[in-house]
């Protein structure tokens, strides 16, 4: 069986990165398809694969500035093609979906998210861009043009994979689709537990301003509390800025994965204040064996689905969060059974569950 994987672009190192590296060990003979990839970014994981990537690649600044490129990218992704491939994975956010692939091909698309700037966030995004109000508005008609374009896009996949309940409903919102709930896959066993939790609380990931990271500051500048923030981004300066002289406040910037497991396994609890798709640095603080204390909307109502393994908070407020962190200081939680309980979100579960659905609609179609 020859397989493809298409991935949207290889220029950050997030969850969606670490799904297609899952995919890509299950099938180690398939090529990676994708817009453009930063080979910094890229290598970590997917140095010794076979890589195909589209024309802005090869454009001078494709790379660099490829968000100034969006309104091409729908048709960039179509030049893909896959018509020698008897299973292409899409893993997706944006435009990987929309490849075409023929009669003969089975397509499971693997959404992380409708298109967040088209569907659920799309006036948010517009609002935060730093540009006057004139250019908002003509990002806007652009942005109207790719909408349609996503939404016949969501027509070409055979079958849809969420990667929680929370996308499950925003697919059959927008894209009008059913789809079946598979959970990231998390490296549970690359965490570890510690024999004494530090005297800090930890969140971290891409700083970027619909993750709220500006709420942690706000309430950690008024409880006193020792906090450290890991990970880069555009909103970092701002952060910087509002924290001001603040002594109990850290930024650690991009730590490495060792850095990372210490963090983790020696925080106090991971604190989460964004409503996320699904939200992998949760389970990994979770394998650590430490609670973590989340927003209650998104996929941390599925991860913290039982109060023995964290705290959810109702409003993004700094009291609301102030208030679970007085309720934590309350509760004596078991790092043992909270490690035991993040294995539901595992590598090996996410394999099965692929190899599961793969095998089934293999066989309809060949049927």
């Amino acid at each position: 069986m020859k397989v493809a994987l298409i991935h949207d672009h290889l220029a950050q190192d997030g969850g969606a990165e670490k799904v297609l590296k899952v995919l890509s060990d299950m099938f180690p003979e398939a090529p990676i398809y994708t817009l453009l990839y930063e080979p910094t970014m890229a290598d970590k994981y997917f140095k010794n694969r076979k890589i195909f990537t589209s024309i802005i690649q090869k454009i001078p600044g494709g790379v660099r500035f490829y968000k100034w490129f969006l309104p091409i990218m729908s048709l960039a992704v179509e030049f893909f093609d896959l018509s020698d491939y008897d299973l292409v994975i899409s893993n997706t956010s944006s435009f990987a979906k929309g490849v075409i692939t023929n009669t003969n091909t089975l397509h499971l698309c693997y959404c992380c998210t409708p298109t967040r700037y088209l569907w659920s966030d799309t006036h948010s995004y517009i609002q935060e861009l730093k540009y006057n109000k004139y250019f908002k508005k003509i990002i806007a008609l652009s942005l109207k043009k790719i909408r349609i374009w996503d939404r016949l896009a969501a027509d070409r996949p055979d079958y849809f994979i969420a990667d929680s309940q929370f996308i499950a409903k925003r697919i059959k919102k927008y894209y009008r689709r059913e789809s079946v709930v598979i959970y990231p896959p998390v490296e549970i066993d690359k965490f570890q537990l510690a024999a004494n939790p530090g005297d800090y609380w930890l969140a971290g990931g891409r700083l970027v301003p619909y993750k709220r990271f500006d709420l942690l500051v706000e309430a950690f500048k008024t409880n006193g509390r020792k906090l450290k923030i890991f990970g880069g981004g555009p909103d970092l300066p701002r952060l910087k800025e509002l924290a001001g002289e603040a002594p109990n406040i850290e930024f650690l910037g991009r730590v490495s994965d060792e850095q990372m497991i210490k963090l983790y396994s020696e925080c106090l609890a991971f604190l989460n204040p964004q409503e996320e798709d699904f939200g992998i640095t949760m389970v990994e603080a979770l394998a650590s064996g430490r609670p973590v204390i989340a927003f209650n909307r998104g996929g941390a109502k599925e991860i913290v689905a039982n109060e023995q393994v964290g705290i959810l908070f109702a409003e993004q407020t700094p009291e609301s969060l102030n208030e679970a962190l007085a309720k934590y200081d309350q509760i004596k939680f078991d790092a043992a059974f909270i490690r035991n309980y993040a294995q539901k979100f595992s590598v090996e579960r996410f394999k099965a569950e692929i190899t599961k659905m793969v095998e089934e609609k293999m066989r309809e179609l060949k049927g």
